[in-house]
């Protein structure tokens, strides 16, 4: 199982963001200590080609993030003053989701310990995204033909705002989103499939939700990978997220999705995404969680 991680991943980041950033160096810290992962599993990516990422954004929006031309009001809509290192970040996080893809498709399935960048869209971005990871990754594997049917399931807390409105009109990404529906962001944009969960949902009915519509869209689209981003801001420690779900209940659910993507043979690429419980250790260990249970169910 490999594990894409660079020390950037971490840092540098602005100063008032490091908390919960540092779980980007915790997370591979603990699965090392466990034993869950060796040193010979994590893997460092190099940053994504411009022809690569040109494929989803646009080439005066990928120039102005290169040559540090983003106006105040764009840096606001990221929440991130603009830097060379943050855009290096980000391009390295970007080509190691890419990496997780061709791996999962050797070993069945392939984490990055960031990414899950999906409030990106095509010409900006938001929500502390710059670049669209997965939106990326897909149009590359579609590209290169190594797929042809990608499911994209986002358990984020938040919509996946710019991977729905990249993916809109394309029939071969189907996007399933299970998101807050009184959260950030307040525009939501349209996915294949949007499952919006009132404030205060516990356990119960969200795995119920899950099982559902996860195993009728398997059914129905039938795709050859899958992309995971399996945010544990879902948790009920978490500080924004509004939502009861219990830690098991959260783990639950990383194995609801691993035991059916893996029963059925598609390969998935996983992305951490968003977590913001006051106790960090709520976060990494909710996030290791997801690193088990796809060693559990992929070998």
């Amino acid at each position: 199982m490999k594990v894409a991680f660079d020390p950037i991943y971490a840092h540098p980041l602005p100063e008032g963001h490091r908390f919960p950033m540092i779980k980007y160096e915790l997370i591979p810290g603990q699965l090392l200590h466990e034993g869950t992962i060796s040193v010979n599993d994590i893997f460092s990516p190099a940053p994504c080609a411009d022809e690569i990422v040109l494929l989803t954004h646009h080439p005066d929006y990928l120039q102005k993030l290169k040559e540090q031309r983003l106006s105040e009001k764009e840096q606001r809509h990221i929440g991130f003053p603009q830097s060379p290192q943050l855009t290096r970040r980000e391009l390295i996080i970007t080509q190691g989701t890419i990496d997780c893809c061709k791996h999962a498709m050797q070993e069945g399935v392939a984490l990055n310990v960031a990414g899950g960048t999906h409030h990106a869209f095509a010409d900006r971005g938001e929500g502390f995204c710059l670049l669209n990871d997965m939106a990326v990754a897909s149009n590359f594997l579609l590209h290169q033909g190594l797929a042809g049917k990608i499911l994209i399931i986002d358990l984020d807390v938040h919509q996946g705002n710019g991977t729905a409105k990249l993916f809109e009109q394309v029939e071969e990404v189907f996007t399933f989103s299970m998101h807050g529906a009184h959260n950030y962001p307040f525009h939501k944009e349209t996915s294949k499939l949007d499952v919006p969960l009132p404030d205060g949902i516990g356990d119960k009915a969200y795995l119920e939700l899950l099982t559902h519509h996860l195993g009728k869209i398997l059914s129905m689209f039938k795709p050859d990978f899958a992309f995971y981003l399996s945010g544990v801001d879902i948790l009920a420690t978490d500080k924004f997220g509004k939502l009861k779900v219990t830690h098991e209940g959260c783990k639950k659910r990383d194995e609801l999705v691993f035991s059916k993507l893996s029963s059925l043979n598609i390969p998935c690429a996983v992305a951490m995404g968003g977590g913001y419980s006051p106790d960090i250790r709520d976060i990494v260990d909710a996030h290791c969680n997801t690193f088990r249970l796809a060693r559990y169910f992929y070998g």
